[in-house]
């Protein structure tokens, strides 16, 4: 939000001389938004910066940080904004974040809250306020609907945010360092749809929607039902992370057996890869990251390539064998001494090596689940 930090369009008594609404404001839209915030508009950008003891400078940055736009010298602000202002440069000036860290606090914020409202709206509303009687029109039946639901949603909003926040501060302060708070060891896998920029000039769009949200949901589901955490969905792909190789794998393995059982789903081709990775505003980055990536982009399809640093993991845990011949030697030596043989999980197949731009020569292994007789599929 830009304006002139001096006020100098102020009057006498501290307001700009601007009408409260615009001429064409939709009066449902207004009576929607004042619903929402529970306040009505009131102050300019300057005068809701000066409310809160802010600079302009200062309330520009976070307000385009939190991603809203940019309203010149009108009164559009709430008593609402004014106490986000007060909030976040309150906990600058007690040492709790510094000027950066506050406005990071607000774009992570921003941006996540932005796309769950726009999908809400998109998706959720719309279907609720689908008229119930001829005649009727949508803007009849939104009002009273949003009322109902406003208050159901935001408790539930908190929740979910309560529970994912107790979820990642445990992650983190069982760190083994300060260091691996943000630069992590972890498993790291792209999933991708084969062949989705076709099937984009086949389908109606709501057909194609409604592909890549039984994609999207199958894919959150599992990973969140397995122990893995979903970093984004990008339409035709999903990027989720691991703290362990082990738990990745099987998120992989059912993603890709899961899809395939779906005769309407397009093939599936998994790329990931183990290291080290920096975490920022929920998302990953990294050389391991854009591996996980280089692999995805040359899975066959319906199957599962790692790193050779994944490979190593999951050997190193006990998760699959180094090799078939090892994997045979340890079951006959378990059998002559009349103990239970090796239980591994995966199988390991080393591939070809290739260069993969950006990256060098990489060795990716095919990843399989072991079938019930101990040998790889």
């Amino acid at each position: 939000m830009t304006v002139d930090d001096t006020g100098s369009d102020e009057g006498a008594d501290g307001r700009v001389d601007v009408p409260a609404t615009d001429p064409g404001d939709d009066p449902l839209a207004l009576r929607l938004e004042q619903l929402i915030l529970g306040a009505e508009r009131r102050y300019t950008p300057f005068q809701a910066a000066r409310s809160a003891g802010v600079s302009m400078e200062l309330a520009s940055r976070f307000w385009r940080a939190m991603g809203f736009a940019d309203i010149g010298q009108a009164r559009a602000l709430t008593e609402a904004d004014v106490l986000a202002l007060r909030r976040l440069a309150g906990l600058v000036e007690a040492g709790l974040l510094s000027e950066a860290m506050a406005v990071q606090v607000a774009r992570s914020t921003g941006q996540t809250t932005a796309r769950l409202a726009e999908w809400q709206i998109d998706s959720f509303l719309e279907g609720l306020t689908e008229p119930p009687e001829p005649g009727m029109t949508r803007t009849e039946v939104t009002y009273p609907i949003v009322e109902l639901l406003l208050p159901e949603l935001e408790e539930f909003l908190v929740y979910v945010w309560r529970r994912q926040l107790a979820a990642s501060a445990g992650r983190v302060v069982q760190a083994a360092d300060d260091e691996e708070m943000v630069d992590r060891r972890l498993a790291v896998c792209f999933a991708d749809l084969v062949g989705f920029t076709r099937l984009t000039r086949r389908m109606e769009e709501e057909e194609l929607g409604e592909l890549v949200e039984a994609f999207e949901t199958t894919a959150a589901d599992l990973v969140a039902a397995r122990g893995g955490r979903l970093i984004k969905t990008l339409g035709d792909e999903v990027l989720y992370a691991a703290d362990d190789a082990g738990t990745a794998a099987e998120i992989a393995l059912l993603l890709v057996q899961t899809m395939s059982d779906d005769p309407m789903m397009p093939e599936l081709r998994v790329g990931m890869a183990f290291g080290t990775v920096t975490t920022r505003m929920g998302d990953v980055f990294g050389t391991t990251v854009n591996l996980a990536s280089r692999l995805t982009s040359i899975a066959p399809r319906d199957a599962v390539l790692v790193d050779s640093a994944f490979a190593e993991e999951l050997i190193r845990t006990g998760d699959a064998p180094a090799s078939e011949a090892e994997a045979a030697e340890a079951a006959a030596a378990a059998e002559k001494e009349g103990e239970e043989p090796p239980v591994y999980r995966f199988a390991l197949q080393p591939m070809w090596q290739r260069p993969v731009r950006g990256l060098g020569v990489v060795e990716p292994w095919l990843l399989t689940r072991r079938d019930t007789g101990g040998a790889g599929e």
